[in-house]
């Protein structure tokens, strides 16, 4: 009988010690779910461009727009938060001169 409750006892202690790895192994789908809703938030983000007196939604439209900018300069990727205010004027002015010619090609490839 003694023998019978030092078993259960040990059942008990290994499932004690065992359920935490089972929560950890459970972790990244959520920390993935997280990490995809933040990245939405971050690619959906609205920005004012104070040159046109508008906003822009900064889409994955509007990012290949702005690296299409900065590929026709030669220039390597900067964040457009970091860009000084004259960079962002030179950007918010070219992307204006070729808003209406993206449009036509939007609407031909729809």
């Amino acid at each position: 009988m003694h023998r019978g409750k030092r078993y259960v006892a040990s059942l008990f202690l290994s499932g004690a010690l065992l359920a935490p790895l089972g929560a950890f192994a459970m972790a990244p789908p959520q920390d993935d779910h997280e990490r995809h809703e933040r990245e939405e938030r971050e690619r959906e983000r609205r920005v004012y461009d104070p040159y046109h007196k508008d906003y822009h939604n900064w889409d994955q439209r509007e990012d290949q727009a702005y690296r299409r900018w900065l590929e026709e300069r030669h220039e390597g990727y900067v964040d457009y938060g970091r860009l000084q205010r004259k960079r962002q004027r030179d950007y918010w002015n070219w992307r204006h001169r070729h808003e209406e010619h993206e449009e036509h090609e939007h609407m031909d490839h729809q």
